[in-house]
């Protein structure tokens, strides 16, 4: 790599250094964003669970391009790509909710995608599952891009296998349950991980805590297992009545009661479908884009953060890209609340992109 004193750092330098060759005085990670690496914030990628475990990254991307367990609209398989695309930055962001550049402090690297194929549930499960323990076995946390809700069971397994013997919560936003037993007979569908989750004792029923539901579906019989299980839920008209502030407090309280470690599910249909609509199953009448991008640095801010993933971003549906756009920014809130509590605690720096990559 070409000596880093030659090149202008971010895409606004103070100082301009005169004589530079401008085919090399810009490293790629700070050109604009729609030139060169299609990376997530065009990070360093790292596909290779070696190099992963050698590297040791504090936070991995991975993407999980997979919706063959739809029971709407499909599209969701194209999200990744789209969510990896929707910024406009270029070098180290500046974070104007927590004052901080979490790129600066935490080290994240773009682990690439699960080897997914269509029309295999089954395998693609599979391998999304694999994919992701690779990551939280060399020490990373995966956010992972989805795909449908159904990847859900696969990444919150692998992360639980990971921490073992420690315990794992969730904390899900969504419009929808995701408890029902299966989807016109598939176990396997994105309305049925939470329960699968359950039933398979990667994380207990009272350590769920969900925040947004609202609409017509679960049934009566659905929302009588959760009770059942001690599943924590929040309603959308709680929200309404109290307000998400309060409620997202709850929620850390409830979300800290046992477990050790936290698992955070977002579906971009918990969002009133006014400012997501790019989703398979909108549902009217949800939460505002600040209340939940707030919600998330609470969250991560207070909670040991194991793993997290945005899921239901089907491109195909979204209006200039506005979808694409919030779910980025769900994973940029979680990475910068994370860089600040690592910078409160008197933590060292770990910076990512142009500085760690050679």
């Amino acid at each position: 790599m070409a000596d880093e004193t030659r090149r202008h750092s971010g895409p606004n330098p103070e100082d301009v250094p005169s004589g530079l060759d401008p085919y090399t005085e810009f490293d790629d990670f700070d050109l604009p964003s729609y030139v060169g690496r299609t990376s997530f914030h065009k990070l360093p990628e790292l596909t290779d669970a070696a190099a992963l475990a050698a590297r040791r990254p504090d936070v991995a991307i991975v993407g999980a391009p997979f919706d063959d367990a739809v029971s709407h609209r499909p599209g969701a398989r194209f999200g990744p790509r789209a969510i990896r695309a929707a910024h406009y930055d270029a070098g180290s962001p500046n974070s104007l909710q927590l004052g901080i550049q979490p790129f600066e402090w935490i080290d994240v690297v773009d682990a690439g995608d699960a080897p997914v194929t269509p029309a295999n549930i089954e395998r693609g499960h599979a391998v999304i599952r694999r994919k992701v323990l690779e990551v939280a076995r060399a020490g990373a946390i995966p956010i992972v891009l989805g795909g449908d809700h159904s990847i859900t069971f696969p990444s919150a397994s692998a992360v639980a296998e990971s921490i073992a013997p420690k315990r794992l919560g969730m904390v899900h936003f969504d419009a929808h349950a995701d408890a029902a037993n299966s989807t016109w007979g598939v176990l396997a569908s994105h309305g049925t991980p939470m329960r699968r989750l359950i039933e398979s004792g990667a994380i207990d029923g009272r350590n769920f805590v969900q925040v947004g539901l609202r609409g017509y579906w679960p049934p009566p019989e659905v929302l009588e297992w959760m009770r059942q299980h001690g599943l924590r839920t929040h309603f959308m008209t709680e929200i309404e009545e109290r307000g998400a502030e309060a409620v997202v407090a709850d929620a850390i309280a409830e979300a800290l009661d046992g477990p050790e470690l936290i698992y955070l599910s977002i579906d971009i249909d918990v969002l009133d479908p006014g400012m997501a609509p790019g989703t398979g199953t909108p549902e009217p009448g949800g939460m505002l884009s600040r209340e939940l991008l707030r919600a998330i640095r609470q969250i991560v801010g207070a909670v040991e953060l194991a793993g997290m993933d945005i899921v239901e971003v089907a491109p195909a549906y979204d209006v200039s890209d506005i979808t694409a756009a919030v779910a980025h920014r769900c994973v940029m809130e979680a990475i910068s609340a994370l860089a600040a509590k690592r910078r409160a605690a008197g933590g060292t720096a770990r910076p990512s992109g142009r500085s760690r990559d050679g």
